[in-house]
C-alpha cells in the first residue's frame, strides 16, 4: 500500500475527529455490540487493547461494562486520540506496520470498523490473533464483501465507476482463525436511509471514511449515479445497507 495512501486515509480521519462521534450512526452501534458480547466472555484481566481506536467508543464501552479493567487505545490519527479522556492510555502507530511494542501479549485484542483500512487485510488479522496471550481473545466487527448494493447497482445502470471502498470477503475473514478457536461469528446488516442520497454520502465525509483508490467522480457523472439510484418502495426512501461481519475466537 503507497505511503500517501495511508496518510490520505489519517489526514482525513484527523480531520473528522471532531464531528465522528455526531455522525457515526453505524459505528457506535456496532462498537456497543462488540463490547457488550466481550462482556459476556470470561476475559482474563491484564492488557487489553483496542486497535484503530478512533474517538475511543469501544474502549469507553469496555471500560463500562468491565470495572476495574483499562483498554490502551492504539490508532494512527492523533486528532482522534485527542478525543479521548484525558486519563486513557493511548498510542499512536500505524497499524499498517503491524504492531507496537507491548508490554505484555494482551489478553483481548478487540477492533471495529479498522481492519479494511490495513494493506493485506487478513495478514494482519492473523498478526493480531498471534500476539495474543494463550487463552487471549480477539472482537472485531468489520465491514465485508456485499456492502452498498444499492450504490453498486446505481452506478452500474449510471455506467459510471462506483467509488465505494471495496471490503475483504466474510469467507477470507473467517479461514484466518481455525474453526477451534472461534467462538462467535455472524454477520449482521444495517440500512441508512434518507430523503436525500446526498446525506448518506456526506456522513463518510463527517466520519473521515471517504478515502477511495477511485478517481473522484466528475459532476455530471455524479449527476447520472444519482438519477439512476431508485428510491426503495419499501420505505420511500434512499437507502445504504452495510453488511458488518462479527468475529469473537479464544487463542
Amino acid at each position: 500500500m503507497k505511503r500517501s495512501w495511508q496518510n490520505l486515509i489519517i489526514k482525513n480521519f484527523d480531520e473528522a475527529s471532531s464531528s465522528y462521534n455526531k455522525a457515526a450512526s453505524l459505528q457506535i452501534p456496532f462498537a456497543r455490540l462488540l463490547a457488550l458480547e466481550c462482556s459476556k466472555r470470561d476475559i482474563p484481566t491484564g492488557l487489553w487493547v483496542d486497535l484503530g481506536s478512533g474517538t475511543g467508543f469501544l474502549a469507553n464501552e469496555l471500560e463500562r461494562l468491565n470495572h476495574n479493567q483499562t483498554v490502551t487505545r492504539i490508532d494512527s490519527s492523533p486528532e482522534m486520540l485527542k478525543q479521548h479522556p484525558s486519563n486513557s492510555e493511548t498510542i499512536l502507530f500505524d497499524l499498517n506496520l503491524g504492531l507496537p511494542k507491548l508490554s505484555h501479549p494482551p489478553q483481548l485484542i478487540a477492533s471495529s470498523f479498522v481492519l479494511h483500512w490495513l494493506h493485506k487485510p487478513e495478514e494482519k488479522l492473523r498478526e493480531w490473533f498471534s500476539a495474543l496471550a494463550p487463552g487471549g481473545w480477539l472482537a472485531i466487527a468489520i465491514p465485508v464483501k456485499g456492502c452498498f448494493p444499492e450504490w453498486h447497482k446505481a452506478a452500474n445502470k449510471a455506467d459510471v465507476i462506483c467509488t465505494a471502498m471495496s471490503f475483504p470477503s466474510k469467507d477470507s475473514i473467517i479461514k484466518v482463525i481455525k474453526n477451534e478457536h472461534i467462538q462467535l461469528q455472524k454477520l449482521e446488516s444495517f440500512t441508512e436511509k434518507s430523503p436525500r442520497i446526498t446525506s448518506l454520502l456526506k456522513k463518510f465525509v463527517h466520519i473521515g471514511a471517504h478515502s477511495s483508490p477511485q478517481q473522484s467522480l466528475k459532476v455530471k457523472e455524479w449527476r447520472k449515479l444519482t438519477n439512476a439510484w431508485k428510491i426503495s418502495q419499501r420505505t420511500n426512501l434512499y437507502e445504504l445497507t452495510w453488511f458488518i461481519q462479527i468475529l469473537i475466537a479464544q487463542k
